[in-house]
Order: C-alpha cells, then sequence, then structure tokens
C-alpha cells in the first residue's frame, strides 16, 4: 500500500524552500530534493492540491503547477480520482539499490565483508545438519548465540546473562520492536540533532511526536537541553548513539553517560542506545556501555556494520522484565531469526578482536584518506577528523548539501544530503561522506564535489534544471 504525504507531513519537510525562482518552480524542485534524498519516498501520495495550498498559505494555482512540472519532468503521476503519486523517473518502485545507475554510491555508510565471512558461512553450513531437527522458528535466539553475546558485555564490564538478550534480524527489525513495544500513541520520543534517517522513519511512520536535543562537533551533546526536554515532556522513550555516533562519528564521556543515564531513570524515560557502531574504533579506546550506569537502558547491537551489512543479525540486550513484553509482541511482527545466519554470527563473535583489528586498520585509512583529499580539492570545508565509525560530517559552510546532491547525482555520484539526518529540515550546510569506500572512489567523488562546490552555492533551487537532472 502507497504511503500518504500529509499537507501538514508536506509543510513541515519543505522547511525553507522559497527563493528568488517563481514559487510553483521553487516548490517543484524543493519537492524533487525531499524525494531524491529519502525525506519522501517514491510510491508515496501528496496531499490534494487544496489540501497543500492550506498548509502552505499559497494560491491553489502555485500548487497545481507546481504538480504540473513535477508531471513533465518524470517525478509525478497523476490519475484522477486516485490522486498524484511521487516516483523516481527511471527505476521501478522497489528495484534493489545495487541497481541505481551510479557510479559511485556513496549513499550508505557500510564497509566491505570481513575477510572471514565466507570461512564463517562455510563453518555454519557444515554445523547446519545438527539443526535440522528444530523447528526453525527461533523467537529469541539459539543459547550458544546469546550466551556469546553475553560474554561481550560481560567482557565490557557489564554484567549480562543469556535470558537478557534476545537475537533479531538486524538492528533496525529491532529498534522497531523496541518501538512497537515502548511507545503508544500520542507519546513523545526523544532523539539526537543530527540522527540515524532510519531510525525517525521508524518514528514517524508510527505518528510519535518527535523531541530533538543537539549534538554539536564543538561542543558535545547538549545534555542542559536533553534534561530540559524530559522533565518537561517525559519521553517514553529516547534514542541515543553514544559511540561514534552517525552521523558526526563523536562518543559520550563517561560524564555524559552518567548524567544522561541518570536524569533519564528519575523521569522513567527509556534510553534505547544504538551500538551498531560502537565497535568501529580507530583511535579512541574501549569505553563502557551506557547500560552500565543504569538498568533502564535497552541496548540494541548488530554485526551489520563491523562483519557485512549482507549478515541480517542483531539483538536486544535489557532488563528482563521489558524482555519479556518484546517476546509477546514480536509474533506479530516475525517468526524468528534465521538459524543459518545466527550460526554465522555466533563464528563471527567468536573471533570478535580479529575482526575489530581488521576494520580498525581498513577505517583509518579511508579516514585518513578522505581528510587528505577533501584538504586538497575542498580546503573551504569544515572537517572535523573523528576517532570512529564510518563517516564525516562536514560543514559545507555556503554550500545547499540538497542542491550538492542533486547536482552531483547527474555525475553519477549518490550523496545523502544533511537534512536527511535532522529533524524539521535543518542541517542544510552539513554533508556525510563514508570513508569506507576504495581510496579510488573516494578520490573519484571528491574530484566530483570539488568541481561542483566551484558553482552550487546556497540555494538549493538555482542549479539550471538541465544540470540536476
Amino acid at each position: 500500500m502507497n504511503s500518504f504525504v500529509t499537507g501538514r507531513r508536506l509543510a513541515r519537510e519543505l522547511g525553507e524552500w522559497r527563493s528568488n525562482a517563481p514559487a510553483y518552480r521553487a516548490l517543484a524542485e524543493r519537492i524533487r530534493v525531499l524525494l531524491m534524498d529519502g525525506r519522501l519516498s517514491s510510491g508515496a501520495k501528496l496531499p490534494a492540491e487544496r489540501e497543500l495550498s492550506q498548509a502552505l498559505d499559497l494560491s491553489r494555482t502555485t500548487v497545481a503547477a507546481a504538480y504540473s512540472k513535477l508531471r513533465d519532468d518524470g517525478f509525478l503521476d497523476s490519475v484522477r480520482g486516485s490522486g498524484s503519486t511521487l516516483r523516481l523517473p527511471g527505476r521501478e518502485r522497489g528495484e534493489h539499490g545495487m541497481l541505481n545507475g551510479l557510479a559511485l554510491d556513496f549513499t550508505k555508510a557500510t564497509a566491505p565483508a570481513y575477510p572471514g565471512i565466507q570461512a564463517a558461512y562455510a563453518d555454519a553450513v557444515a554445523q547446519l545438519p545438527n539443526y535440522l531437527s528444530h523447528d526453525g522458528f527461533d523467537m529469541v535466539g539459539m543459547p550458544d548465540l546469546r550466551e556469546t553475546i553475553a560474554q561481550h558485555y560481560r567482557d565490557r564490564g557489564l554484567p549480562t546473562s543469556a535470558d537478557q538478550v534476545m537475537v533479531t534480524i538486524g538492528a533496525q527489525h529491532a529498534l522497531n520492536l523496541v518501538t512497537r513495544t515502548l511507545y503508544s500513541p500520542g507519546e513523545r520520543i526523544m532523539v539526537e540533532q543530527p540522527t540515524y534517517p532510519h531510525a525517525l522513519d521508524t518514528f514517524t511512520s508510527m505518528g510519535a511526536r518527535i523531541l530533538a536535543f543537539p549534538v554539536r562537533q564543538d561542543g558535545g551533546w547538549d545534555l542542559a537541553q536533553a534534561l530540559l526536554q524530559i522533565r518537561r515532556a517525559a519521553p517514553s522513550m529516547a534514542f541515543l548513539m553514544p559511540d561514534f555516533h552517525n552521523p558526526t562519528g563523536m562518543s559520550m564521556s563517561i560524564q555524559e553517560r552518567e548524567y544522561l543515564a541518570a536524569a533519564a531513570a528519575r523521569e522513567g524515560t527509556v534510553l534505547v542506545v544504538d551500538e551498531t557502531t560502537a565497535l568501529l574504533d580507530i583511535d579512541r579506546g574501549p569505553m563502557p556501555p551506557m547500560a552500565s550506569f543504569s538498568p533502564n537502558v535497552l541496548t540494541l547491537g548488530s554485526l551489520g556494520k563491523i562483519a557485512w551489512g549482507g549478515l541480517r543479525v542483531g539483538w536486544i540486550r535489557g532488563p528482563r522484565d521489558i524482555m519479556a513484553q518484546l517476546l509477546r509482541n514480536r509474533p506479530a511482527m516475525d517468526l524468528g531469526t534465521p538459524l543459518v545466519e545466527q550460526l554465522v554470527a555466533t563464528t563471527l563473535l567468536r573471533d570478535l578482536p580479529s575482526m575489530m583489528a581488521s576494520r580498525s586498520l581498513d577505517l583509518r585509512r579511508g579516514r585518513d584518506t578522505l581528510v587528505s583529499l577533501l584538504a586538497e580539492h575542498l580546503p573551504q570545508w569544515k572537517v572535523e577528523v573523528p576517532d570512529g565509525g564510518l563517516s564525516l560530517w562536514i560543514n559545507t559552510e555556503t554550500i545547499s548539501s540538497s542542491a550538492l546532491a542533486l547536482a552531483a547525482r547527474a555525475e553519477g555520484l549518490g550523496l545523502v544530503p544533511g537534512p536527511r539526518f535532522g529533524v524539521d529540515g535543518a542541517f542544510e550546510r552539513y554533508l556525510r561522506l563514508p570513508f569506507c569506500y576504495s581510496d579510488e572512489q573516494m578520490r573519484d567523488g571528491v574530484k566530483i564535489l570539488g568541481r561542483l562546490g566551484q558553482h552550487v552555492g546556497s540555494d538549493p533551487l538555482r542549479m539550471p534544471l538541465q544540470a540536476v537532472i
């Protein structure tokens, strides 16, 4: 079923869309920006012309002209009586992301597969006959894997038993299950600003009211604002990435972890901590998990970033009472994690130190290479060097990252502009650039950015139309 975008939501997503261009053209171009960077999905139905004109305080004629331009440019299908549906030209709905036609796709911060993963799969297949008497429906996870995950937390100083762990089909699946369990309609969810885009997608799909508190590269987590939000709104849950935060690459200090955990515990807010990037250390060294400072924490983990994105195994670690609620709710979403993938994950986790060391070497090379390339080709951009993670969060100064992403697409380079990581259109002057690609790919990508940076300005709508199709 197609998703439906209300006039109010579209007005919020549009942000500051007006420019020196005619209003209908500016509106059409901004909607196209939202579609291209993923804030609106292909297949989504736009609000009726009258509804959007009221939400934007525009004439209906202006909205109709904007929709007409989108249709002419191939970004909108309209059927009388059925509404108007967004689409990406030349791409069928649901087409696999690897077939997007881009020579350089920097939209994903994902590292190449760990070299030992093929052997882990071979070992899992060899073990499979021992498990064929199992019915295959595994709602909590294989005992060996849950014990291995529990040992991982014990090794980090956090006492954990296997019955505090549930194995899931990746971290995104885990977040969906946790949100559906903790959140009730009308409640609020607190997030960092910026934050992981698919977390925002999860929360907005459930109609949650989002509260945001800033994370700044020059000041860290704004704990005073977080405390104010918690005290005033008492959100049911807060989503955090304290270790190599996506997209900034920053990490919370021990003092920040203690402060925020205590504040949430006092108000009954459950901290949902995403640790999918926690093992991607380059320079920092070990830090205690957020759950070390409060029992009121659910921790999400995954092997997607450290091993391979195609290994869809994740987990939830938390208090036993919440884990019991998750187990009761899970059958409405799925009937368990595949056994072969669990066997692979068990093997890989037992070799975790080697996997982390290998990944750290690759990430150091990629990070230092990308920083050097940017200094050479785009010295005016402000680049903070993170001590872990998969990407740089770059201040592009006067350049609109939405305009840059549209122009780069015409050059075969896929980018995710800053507003994809923010609430209400924030971070137009920021860009996430992954450093987990080959030296040659990063060199080619930065050269394209260097050329485009000379003529893409601060207004995302000033690029000539033919230059960004």
